[in-house]
This record gives C-alpha cells, structure tokens and sequence, in this order.
C-alpha cells in the first residue's frame, strides 16, 4: 500500500483521475467566475460613479464567505460532501443564469448587481470549505502539498485567462454575455461531481449535531497553535491586500483610460504572473522556508500596490500587476498549504472554513474601508495607505513564523485505551470529568509540568472545554491532569481524534511517569 501511495505521489496529483477530472473542470468553471467579475466590476462603473459601490463589488463577492464558510464546513463534517457541493453549484448556475437575463432585458440596477453577486458568492461559500476538504480524499498524503499547490495554479490559470477573456467579450457583445457564459462554466463542475462515486464513510460514533459541529470547528482554530499562526497571518495581509482588488475597476477606467477589454487584460496579466509564481513555487518551496516567501511576496504586492497609486501608463500597470500576481500565488499558497496541513480530517473542513473566513472577511471589511478612503480622500490615498500597511504588518512575520511544509501526521492514532466502566453511560450524558494521575520524581517536577502543559491545547482542541493541573501537597510527585468534555460521546469522539503526532509527544510526557504501571486514567460523572 505505502508503494502505491508513493508511486501515486511520484507521478503527481494529476495522476489520480477523479481529482485531475475535478481540477479541469474547476478551472473552466473560475474562468466562467473570474468573467463575471470584470462584467460586474465594469457594469458597476457604468451604473454608477459612486467608488463606494464600486468596491461593494469585491465585498459582495466576499461577504458571503464571511458569514457562510464557517457553518458550510461544519455542514460539509456531518453530511455527505459530494452532495453539498452539487446543492451549491446548483445555486451557483441558477444565479448567474437570473443574472444575464435581467441584464439582457436591461433590467439590472446597482443594489440588484449586488444582490446576485451575491448569491454567486454564497453557492462559492458553500462550496469552497468543501472543495478544499475533499482534497485529502482525492490524493494520498504525499501528494496533498502539490495537490494543494496544483490548486492555487488552476485558480490562477482562470485568473489569466478569465479576465482578458471576459474584458473582450464585454466589448464585443455586452455584459448578459458574459453572465450567461458564467452559467455555462457551472456545467462542468456538475458533470464531474454527479460521475464521482465517493465511497461511504464508516462512522463508528453518530454525527455531530451543527451547532455542536460549529463549536468543535471554533474551538480547534482557537486553540490549534499551528492554526492559529495561519489566521494571524492572515488577517495581516488580506485587509491590505484587499485595496489593489477593490480599488482597480477605477484604477483602470479614470487613472489608465482604458475599456472593458483593458481592465480584463490587467487582469489577466496578474494572472499570468500568478501562474509564473506557481510554477516556479514547487521548486522554490524545497529550498526557501514558507515564513521567507511570505515575507518576500508581501513586500512584493506592497510594492506592486504603491507603484499602481502612481502610474498612469497602461503598459507599466499591466508589469505591475504580473508582478503583484506572482507575489499573490506566492502568499496564498504558503497560507494554503500551512492551513491544510493544520487540519485533521475530522474537523478539515471546518478549519479551513474558519481560514477562509478570516481570508474573505479581511478581503470585504478591507475592500469598505478602502471604498471609503477613497470616496474621500482619492484612489490614490487609499492604495498608498494600504502599501504602507502592508508593510508594516510584516512584523507579524517575526512572531507568528509559518512553518515549513508540514510532515506532522495528523491520522488518527486511536492509541488512547478504551474507558473502564461499569454500564455505558448514555451519549449525551455529562459534563465528564477526565483525571490523569502521574507520579513524578521531585526532582524533575518542574520539568514535567512545562511538558504537560503544552498538552493543555491538545485537550482543548479536542473537545475540553476546561484543562486544570494540581500537585498533591501530601505526597510530593502526584500530579493530576483533569479536563473536563460536555458529555459522554464527545468524549469518545476525543478518543477518536488524537493523532499519531499526538501519541509520540505522549510517550516523551510519559517518561516522566515512574513506577511499574502506566498513569491512572479516571472517568468522572456528576450523579443522575
């Protein structure tokens, strides 16, 4: 089986067919995204001069991300992935189907605009934590970096292709065109996912009820160093980072002149240079740490950003942009790969909900607040002021470092013993009260209790909802871990998510523990 995997993994991502066939048809299908995005930003200038709606645009596209991601990966952990997606790519092409037709009938008006932008960024919300848990599903383990890294180059791929192609089609035969094309795009996606026979999943536990899904999701990015570093960063580039897109339908039509078909080929150029970036990222990624091009590529994108505050010559812009697209590629994926490899399958998709969350919650809250510098103040002021912060926002870089390609093994392990109990307590019975009793030389007492509290955000992860630690004062050396669950199956469901990484910091807090018999494990309820 390893051989397999391996050779799977030598061959590449595309090797596998349901993930290559997928890979394809997203593609034609963020084309068919990327299109709409030029028709809309440019329907928008013409239906109003206001920079205020202009940049609503960007944050109509986002907001739903924002405030649908997280319940969408928690959906995406307790029902079948496959059929979600094809509920939300259903959407999708209903959406952009109403769209080109009032468009065709010139019945589109600015608040209508964005309300159909939308519902397209709601099916993309409900979609997105999905897309990207399945991944795992797809491709063996050695493959999910490049998996992940192949992703980002088809998002940018469209991005190349989309926006040149949507500016021209604006130009030639309008924006009902480019809207009704956008529907089409949803076809493929479609057909892939209604041919993909996804093997069932064994549960051995029921499924987790949503609201507690969604609490388990939050609790595992609040407490998940690795996690935790990844949203950080985050935050502190896509606020910044939003002004460039939000601010460049104006950029293109009052600072550079240009069309339609201009404004697509600018974007087109910073997708070119996103797939330049990601062609040349695999290799690069191998020899640079992830914090080093991070750092590279924000100091890029802000001076890609400055340079555009101040040009007025299409061509320069159009060398701007291929390189904001290559620093771009470069963040985003460093992000992309650190916050998969954060995430264990049993929560995949709600963590990379919650990452999401924050990317397209910096992206729309960023995108208003440059809308309304920039109603103000001037385009100008507002990308010049986004540069700057994006700059200075590079100290995050010193504290919260991104790791290398992770080769953490988040599997499960299911190495904790099973609890000893007289009759099965009810599922939903708790709280539950977990002690642990080590015996510890003196000595070394300090050492262990720095060593177990490191453990304190693995508990919590989990399922704890509270970590205590206490040293019996009459005999020196006995300590007790506690941590308390709220109920009996999200307890076992704990059993169930500990990792092997887990299990190998286990057995080094273990060897601390002395005596002939391992640490006592107690399980704890309140009487009925």
């Amino acid at each position: 089986m390893a051989s397999e995997a391996k050779l799977g993994s030598a061959a590449g991502p595309l090797s596998f067919p349901v993930f290559r066939a997928l890979w394809i048809a997203t593609i034609i299908s963020n084309i068919g995204t990327w299109m709409h995005d030029v028709g809309a930003g440019w329907l928008m200038t013409s239906l109003s001069p206001s920079p205020l709606l202009v940049a609503l645009v960007q944050a109509a596209t986002t907001l739903p991300m924002f405030l649908f991601a997280l319940p969408a990966g928690a959906l995406a952990d307790i029902i079948d992935r496959r059929r979600m997606l094809l509920a939300a790519q259903a959407l999708g092409l209903i959406a952009a189907a109403v769209l080109a037709l009032l468009t065709w009938q010139g019945l589109t008006t600015p608040y209508g605009l964005l309300a159909a932008t939308f519902v397209l960024g709601t099916a993309a919300a409900l979609s997105a934590p999905v897309f990207q848990a399945i991944v795992p599903e797809l491709v063996d383990r050695f493959a999910l970096p490049d998996a992940v890294a192949l992703n980002s180059l088809g998002v940018n791929i469209s991005r190349a292709i989309g926006p040149a192609l949507g500016g021209v089609i604006v130009a030639l035969a309008g924006t009902p065109a480019v809207f009704a094309l956008n529907a089409l795009s949803v076809v493929a996606v479609l057909a892939v996912l209604f041919t993909w026979k996804r093997p069932g999943t064994m549960r051995s536990l029921p499924p987790e009820h949503f609201i507690g899904a969604l609490k388990a999701g939050y609790r595992y990015a609040r407490h998940s160093a690795a996690m935790r570093v990844v949203l950080i960063r985050a935050v502190g580039f896509f606020v910044f980072a939003s002004a460039l897109w939000a601010m460049l339908p104006l950029v293109a039509r009052r600072g550079l002149g240009l069309d339609a078909a201009g404004y697509g080929a600018l974007l087109g150029c910073m997708g070119a240079g996103a797939v330049i970036g990601a062609l040349l990222l695999k290799r690069l990624r191998k020899q640079v740490p992830a914090n080093t091009i991070s750092i590279g590529a924000t100091l890029l994108f802000a001076g890609a950003t400055l340079t555009l505050a101040l040009v007025s010559d299409a061509w320069i812009a159009g060398a701007v942009m291929l390189i904001a697209g290559f620093a771009w590629i470069g963040m985003l994926t460093s992000l992309n790969v650190a916050a998969q490899m954060a995430s264990p399958g049993w929560v995949k998709a709600r963590a990379l909900a919650v990452y999401l969350l924050v990317f397209q919650g910096g992206m729309t809250g960023g995108s208003v607040l440059w809308g309304s510098i920039a109603a103000r103040t001037g385009v100008g002021t507002a990308l010049t002021v986004a540069a700057v912060g994006q700059a200075v926002a590079l100290i995050l870089a010193h504290y919260w470092r991104l790791p290398k390609d992770s080769t953490t093994d988040l599997t499960p392990s299911h190495h904790w013993a099973e609890p000893v109990v007289s009759v099965p307590p009810e599922g939903d019975r708790g709280p539950v009260l977990i002690e642990i009793e080590y015996r510890v030389d003196p000595a070394r007492l300090a050492e262990f209790v720095t060593a177990l509290r490191r453990f304190r955000s693995v508990r919590q992860r989990d399922g704890a909802i509270r970590w205590d630690v206490w040293e019996d004062v009459a005999e020196p050396g006995r300590v007790v871990e506690s941590f308390i669950v709220e109920s009996w199956i999200e307890h076992q469901r704990q059993h169930a998510r500990v990792t092997q990484a887990d299990q190998l910091d286990q057995v080094t807090l273990n060897a601390f523990h002395v005596g002939d018999q391992p640490p006592i494990v107690r399980h704890l309820l309140k009487p009925v």
